[in-house]
């Protein structure tokens, strides 16, 4: 072949793949898509991506299947994710910690967050409470933080796990006030608010969706919001600042859809597209409102970027607390 005519068949082909890709784009999804969670059947995330998915299957025409692989630091279901092809049929619903947290806390993980994964489309963000028995002495962070001081380390705070968003979170409000805690990880999240409750432990971190049961309840109450602003529906719990902790202190994490690398940008923009419709539905926020949580539309360039921030600031909190996990 000379070489006019590969210049043809090479722009032959280049014409092809334009115009597959768009085409490609127009006729997803053609088979059920599949989202893996790193998230136990009935929690927050799972339930709002169940509903989600509700949503996106009569949009599409196609099943969106659940598939919960708990447990391992998302390691599980993000090598599910990871090993799948890049077509868009297999989704990583993740939140922070293994995309922007975990890269600071092990010098080794089965993927690379930035190699191995792009962004598709954002769900939903959520800030912490602070969460205190529902008979503690303590009637705002003030006195949280002066039990802290006067104890010496002794004020217990537990999370669901070292390394997690509670625990480093807690890192970052130490490291904002001088005091010191002593931290009790668990293995399951129930655990902590009832130890809580049980006075086993003095506080921990908690949302709306995770703690809100044993709230309501009336075993735990929440002290305070780690927002810049109060969380409608709990208009009557004060931000950390209003309740006499540091100014501008806040702890929250969000929930995203990630796919394998490489995966079409057609595709991608098409996710996102139906994402987006199905956030703006009105029994979805509402739905979004029970739990606490904010519906997030994002463009993959700008979920790019907050994940980006949050890198940066966990790498100084883990720094500056000297957290390692290996």
């Amino acid at each position: 072949m000379n070489t006019l005519a590969r210049l043809h068949l090479l722009a032959a082909s280049a014409l092809i793949g334009a115009a597959i890709a768009p085409a490609a784009a127009q006729t997803y999804p053609t088979k059920p898509v599949r989202a893996v969670l790193p998230f136990s059947a009935g929690s927050g995330p799972d339930a709002v991506m169940r509903q989600v998915g509700e949503i996106l299957s009569r949009d599409w025409g196609q099943q969106v299947l659940i598939d919960n692989k708990p447990g391992g630091n998302a390691w599980i279901a993000a090598g599910e994710v990871k090993r799948a092809p890049a077509d868009g049929y297999t989704l990583f619903a993740v939140d922070a910690p293994p995309m922007a947290l975990q890269p600071h806390l092990y010098k080794q993980m089965p993927f690379d967050p930035a190699r191995d994964f792009e962004p598709v489309a954002a769900l939903y963000s959520t800030n912490f409470f602070i969460v205190v028995n529902a008979n503690s002495p303590w009637k705002n962070v003030s006195d949280l933080l002066a039990a802290a001081r006067t104890k010496n380390g002794q004020v217990t705070y537990g999370s669901w796990g070292a390394g997690s968003v509670a625990h480093v979170g807690t890192a970052m409000l130490e490291g904002a006030t001088g005091v010191k805690m002593t931290h009790v990880p668990f293995k399951e999240l129930p655990q902590v608010y009832t130890s809580v409750a049980s006075g086993d432990i003095d506080w921990a971190f908690g949302t709306a969706a995770s703690a809100g049961p044993m709230v309501r309840a009336k075993k735990v109450r929440f002290l305070a919001y780690a927002g810049a602003r109060r969380l409608a529906g709990y208009s009557d719990v004060p931000t950390v600042a209003e309740a006499g902790g540091p100014a501008d202190f806040e702890l929250r994490t969000w929930v995203a859809l990630f796919a394998p690398k490489g995966t079409p940008k057609p595709t991608i923009e098409r996710i996102g597209t139906s994402v987006a419709k199905a956030l703006a539905e009105p029994d979805l926020r509402e739905r979004f409102a029970g739990f606490g949580f904010e519906p997030w539309v994002a463009s993959p360039a700008d979920i790019g970027k907050v994940v980006e921030t949050d890198t940066r600031r966990f790498a100084e909190i883990v720094k500056r607390a000297s957290i390692a996990l290996d």
